[in-house]
């Protein structure tokens, strides 16, 4: 009978297993290397100059404007130490020599503000002795002259100055101690503001209401103020179409005449 070769199963496996271990071995270590070799991006040789290149004209640039900045602001507080010296020069010019008594800034700034505060004392001791003259003056004009602050450009006035006559808005202001009155006319357009100060005389503002009237200036507010022997009359009048005087001389110079004629009817009576 024919039988069958015995075989060894399990050394056939192992052997076979050997040899193919010993393949991969040997073949492995060679595929890495082609790897290796065939893989362009592990070669950084060329990126790493360029970008040190890159590195070298950044930093030189900065450097460039760091130096550049650096003289700007240099230049820039030189000026500013010559100006402050010419002020602290012209101010120091200005001040007493005994403010003064160094010529650093911090005295010459200290010598100011204590000229300033001598200052500032002085003009409001002179102020308070201004406010008393002119109350004492006040109070002796307002004795013989009362209502005097009212008039501004007055077309008539009884107060005397070196000049007979002098002009003043355009016209002629009539200055005598013989003037009855004191009268200031302004204008604007068709409406008039008439001013009169006078001594109180009998019937005077009955017959000054009946004259303007006459004279086509309509009385729109009428305001009389009186102290001891004199009164002030503020009239604010219309001028019609009719009235025959467009100036506010002419109108002065009307009143005026109205005054004279209430005097004399007075003096007459």
């Amino acid at each position: 009978m024919y039988s069958e070769p015995n075989f060894d199963y399990n050394n056939f496996n192992l052997q076979n297993e050997q040899q193919h271990g010993f393949l991969n071995n040997n073949c492995s270590p060679q595929i890495e290397e082609l790897n290796v070799v065939s893989n362009p991006s592990l070669d950084t040789s060329i990126p790493t100059r360029s970008r040190s290149k890159k590195r070298r004209v950044k930093t030189s640039k900065n450097e460039e404007e760091i130096e550049n900045q650096r003289m700007t602001h240099i230049a820039v507080e030189r000026n500013r130490r010559k100006q402050m010296n010419h002020y602290l020069s012209i101010l120091r010019s200005l001040m007493p020599q005994s403010y003064v008594q160094r010529v650093d800034q911090a005295s010459i700034i200290g010598g100011a503000i204590n000229f300033v505060k001598n200052l500032e004392q002085r003009l409001q001791f002179l102020g308070v002795e201004k406010e008393k003259e002119g109350k004492f003056d006040t109070i002796d004009a307002n004795k013989s002259k009362p209502f005097s602050e009212f008039f501004t450009f007055p077309q008539y006035s009884t107060s005397v100055c070196e000049n007979a006559s002098e002009t003043k808005m355009g016209g002629e202001v009539h200055q005598s101690s013989n003037t009855i009155a004191d009268i200031e006319v302004t204008m604007v357009e068709s409406h008039a503001n008439i001013k009169i100060r006078s001594k109180k005389r009998p019937k005077q503002l009955l017959k000054m209401v009946s004259s303007l009237h006459g004279m086509c200036l309509t009385i729109l507010h009428l305001n009389v103020t009186t102290t001891h022997e004199f009164l002030f009359y503020s009239l604010s009048v219309k001028v019609e179409d009719d009235c025959k005087f467009g100036s506010v001389d002419e109108i002065a110079s009307a009143v005026y005449k109205m005054l004279e004629r209430i005097q004399q009817e007075s003096i007459l009576n």
